[in-house]
């Protein structure tokens, strides 16, 4: 879906609401793909959390295949894989079955941030020696040449190939809420996601990026999209109750499940007024223009949907109010 000069995507993180099993949310998710994907959305990227019982996406890899299994034609992809936990030769092969499986089809979005606690970060590096952080363009590096299918000539993936082979590669993005992410993806020539649902002061670090991006064989032009949190409902009445479900489980930590409501005698009153992260709220109209600005802020080509409820039916009316609201 593309109109005014801005895609639509959606960013789903998977979560769990109260009452609601982990293995409904990754149906649920399954079931929200199928439902955009027939509103026209671009893309539709599953997010890599750990250690939290409020979001389901540990294994976005997994997710994809079996959403773009039961989709037609939107591209599946990572929002993103958290590379500091793996070895790039991995990475690059758990795309390259995904990419044979579906041809021009997927995305392979990469990840700084562990996407856990660190106690939980510190058990995912079962040998003690991530490639971490501290050495994410290397591996990001690593992973284009590996798809591209070029030698690495030192190194332990020196003679090393990322199988199957296939006649394309995945469409490699960068993840970032912060300079030093954007700053490799322009190193890279690679497109960027900014995180406005996490910072959402990053207009003049994307205008940093295009202005020091250089052209790789991949891209001769920067390309940015905006992860935006959403609530889009029919009434501002319906949407403010959204927050406030969505606020309560802010404040426990997003650890626990998305309280379906909040409870007055155990919670108190939470008075929420305005939301505690950068998101976009209301009801269609208003919800259109706050994502027009956004997207007018960042000069973005892409904006990128990321919707957390309590109800699986109102996250898809949301997702179809924006919808209606951009055709």
């Amino acid at each position: 879906m593309r109109t005014y000069g801005v895609r639509l995507s959606v960013l789903d993180q998977t979560p769990v609401p109260e009452g609601v099993s982990p293995a409904q949310a990754l149906r649920n998710s399954v079931d929200l793909a199928a439902f955009v994907d027939g509103l026209g959305y671009h893309r539709y990227w599953v997010a890599e959390h750990h250690g939290m019982h409020g979001l389901a996406g540990s294994s976005p890899e997994i997710l994809i295949g079996h959403i773009a299994e039961n989709t037609d034609s939107i591209r599946v992809g990572s929002g993103g894989v958290m590379l500091s936990h793996y070895s790039p030769l991995k990475v690059a092969e758990n795309f390259q079955v995904l990419q044979a499986l579906h041809p021009n089809r997927i995305d392979m979005g990469l990840g700084r941030a562990p996407g856990s606690d660190a106690r939980t970060a510190y058990a995912l590096q079962s040998f003690g020696n991530a490639s971490g952080s501290d050495r994410y363009l290397e591996s990001v590096l690593e992973i284009r040449t590996l798809l591209r299918r070029e030698n690495i000539e030192t190194g332990p993936l020196a003679g090393v190939q990322a199988l199957p082979v296939t006649e394309t590669m995945p469409e490699l993005w960068l993840l970032a809420s912060s300079e030093g992410s954007a700053s490799v993806a322009a190193h890279c020539g690679l497109p960027l996601s900014w995180a406005h649902f996490i910072n959402g002061g990053g207009a003049e670090t994307c205008n940093l990026y295009r202005k020091h991006f250089r052209p790789s064989l991949e891209h001769s032009d920067p390309l940015v999209s905006v992860g935006v949190n959403v609530l889009c409902a029919d009434s501002e009445e319906q949407a403010s109750e959204m927050l406030e479900s969505l606020e309560l489980w802010r404040r426990d930590g997003l650890r626990g499940p998305i309280p379906k409501s909040v409870d007055k005698e155990r919670h108190g009153a939470l008075n929420v007024l305005s939301p505690s992260r950068p998101m976009a709220i209301g009801n269609p109209e208003s919800v259109h223009e706050q994502l027009l600005s956004i997207a007018s802020a960042y000069q973005a080509e892409e904006l990128l949907i990321v919707t957390i409820c309590h109800d699986h039916e109102q996250r898809k009316n949301s997702y179809r109010l924006v919808a209606e609201q951009f055709n």
